[in-house]
């Protein structure tokens, strides 16, 4: 069995993280972080993603993964990025959503991508991967499944949003699946070598 530490507060990444891992990586379990989050200074996606590993690391002692993630929309010069969570004064998914579509408002351009940085720290190293799940943003938002801009997110590969997805479909597909299954297999050379 392999033992992870995750640094996330966040249930529904760490039910997407068990989603993506475990077929890779059999016998997986994932353990919470019981660590103060950390005060995400970084200035990139990468940056604040090994901050939060590396937290979850020195409060288990355990191996430990996180990521950071956001959606980047062409139109606004790559916002809201790493200030996705906290958008809007709130922070709420639903206040954060309705800001960017405000701020999109009567904009053509509707290109965007969610980015999500992986990161494995352990006593054995660190590795970061970073991938780009393209797309556009939705005028309305559509769909209850996912969390977070999933409502307006339209993936290049299909004509519905990300929340109106299955989510093992989306997992094949989203930036976090595609970051955490490279991340996975550096993790298993890292753990067997």
């Amino acid at each position: 069995m392999i033992r992870l530490a995750v640094g996330t507060g966040n249930a529904h990444k760490l039910a997407e993280f068990q989603r993506i891992l475990t077929p890779v990586i059999p016998g997986l379990e994932l353990v919470a972080s019981t660590g103060e989050s950390p005060e995400e200074t970084g200035m990139t996606f990468i940056e604040n993603a090994l901050i939060k590993a590396r937290a979850a690391h020195h409060a288990t002692g355990l191996p430990a993964i996180a990521d950071d993630s956001g959606i980047a929309v062409d139109a606004l010069d790559g916002a809201p990025g790493i200030y996705s969570q906290r958008y809007a004064p709130s922070g709420l998914d639903t206040d954060n959503t309705a800001l960017l579509l405000a701020n999109l408002a009567g904009q053509e351009d509707r290109r965007a991508a969610f980015v999500c940085a992986a990161a494995f720290v352990s006593n054995r190293g660190e590795v970061t991967v970073e991938r780009r799940w393209l797309g556009t943003i939705a005028t309305a938002p559509h769909g209850l499944g996912g969390f977070g801009y999933d409502p307006i997110f339209i993936p290049l590969e299909v004509d519905v949003t990300a929340a109106e997805l299955p989510p093992e479909h989306k997992d094949a597909l989203s930036h976090r699946g595609q970051a955490f299954r490279q991340l996975a297999e550096e993790i298993l050379g890292l753990l067997e070598g």
